[in-house]
């Protein structure tokens, strides 16, 4: 069903709880292929085509290893991270990870660079890219808007679903978020599939805002069909790494967390 997120068999339990398999084994053929390694930009034609040659064969390698433990995975794009020979891997219809040079692992999780005063979450500046071209594609008409009162400072993209407490505490707190000149926008994102219907009959709704108002506080909406973007906002929660409702980014792609008072909301986005 499109609303699981079991998109890969279970070979490997992580801690973020999301299943991905990074055990296959390498044939031989695979064995005897020079390792690839991940090195600063490089500068000149030859360089560049170096480059997108290791990237292929490392998205040739991965998708084999995948296929071979019966993962249906489409890599979407590889990119090289500042950690030698540790790669960023987005996919369609999932979270990124990393994979090693190789192409043998697999990892999940945030990589922290030591070396200064502060933690350097090397994972969040590679995700909040991804996120924020994802951010970018939606048009405003298929979003749910509520303007900020006077000039707009900020604008912040909401993953909310109406079953959702902690969704329902949040927008108890919108004419205090807009009124600090902060627009909100609203993708839907139902946590399973038997929130669905709620979704798409606020999406289907003349008035989404009314509509979501009294989904919020637990009316039951009567039944809609229409074409509605429900399904391909979920799709884009998953692939941004969306687990839970509300999730809140900025414009920039950057993840601010999940419920917040005013407060702390507008201290993150003036950080």
């Amino acid at each position: 069903m499109l609303f699981t997120r079991s998109k890969i068999v279970i070979a490997c339990t992580l801690a973020t709880g999301l299943a991905l398999s990074a055990c296959s084994k390498s044939n031989n053929d695979e064995e005897k292929q020079a390792p690839l390694t991940a090195s600063a930009p490089a500068t000149g034609e030859a360089s560049t085509l170096s480059e997108r040659n290791q990237q292929q064969r490392l998205i040739q390698t991965l998708q084999e290893g995948l296929k071979k433990a019966n993962i249906t995975a489409k890599i979407s794009s590889v990119k090289a991270t500042e950690v030698p020979n540790l790669f960023w891997v987005s996919f369609e219809g999932m979270s990124s990870v990393y994979a090693t040079a190789d192409g043998k692992y697999i990892i999940q999780g945030d990589v922290i660079r030591l070396g200064d005063k502060t933690l350097h979450n090397v994972s969040e500046s590679l995700q909040s890219e991804v996120t924020k071209k994802e951010l970018a594609k939606l048009k405003t008409e298929d979003l749910i808007v509520y303007k900020a009162k006077g000039k707009t400072q900020h604008v912040i993209y909401v993953f909310t679903d109406a079953s959702c407490p902690y969704c329902h505490k949040l927008h108890e707190h919108l004419d205090e978020i807009t009124s600090k000149g902060i627009e909100v926008r609203y993708i839907a994102w139902p946590r399973g599939d038997q929130f669905v219907p709620a979704m798409e009959s606020v999406w289907c709704s003349a008035n989404r805002q009314e509509a979501f108002n009294q989904a919020i506080s637990g009316v039951q909406l009567p039944p809609a069909s229409c074409k509605n973007p429900v399904r391909d906002m979920y799709k884009l929660g998953l692939n941004i790494g969306v687990n839970g409702t509300p999730a809140i980014y900025n414009t920039d792609g950057v993840y601010l967390g999940g419920y917040m008072e005013p407060s702390e909301l507008i201290g993150r986005l003036n950080k």
